[in-house]
């Protein structure tokens, strides 16, 4: 319980890549041509190696749950989906700590 307290999102970002450890193309609308987008989080007050998990949603039907290890004292991460051509219009993705609290919402659409 004091470990999720602890735990805190310092950024997070959808984006179009990762390079160098740092977001590529940060933005809130994308087109679906991208093909693939990416959650990058930085996570911050991590006590011991723990789990965060990203939550893709597509409107309301989770897309993806994908786990990531994270280790002290914080530490970079990201998940990737792919967007399917027809997958236009309002997603999210939920960043949770190992025991399921929400620590962000990140949301973003996309367009043809």
């Amino acid at each position: 319980p004091q470990q999720a307290a602890a735990l805190s999102v310092e950024d997070s970002t959808i984006c179009t890549g990762v390079a160098n450890r740092e977001a590529v193309e940060p933005g809130t609308s994308f087109s679906v041509s991208a093909g693939r987008l990416f959650c990058f989080s930085k996570i911050a007050g991590i006590q011991e190696s723990t789990d965060i998990v990203h939550v893709w949603y597509y409107g309301e039907t989770e897309r993806a749950r994908i786990s990531l290890g994270v280790n002290p004292p914080a530490w970079r991460t990201y998940s990737s989906k792919i967007i399917q051509a027809h997958e236009v219009g309002s997603w999210r993705v939920e960043i949770l700590d190992a025991s399921g609290n929400l620590l962000e919402t990140l949301k973003f659409d996309t367009t043809h």
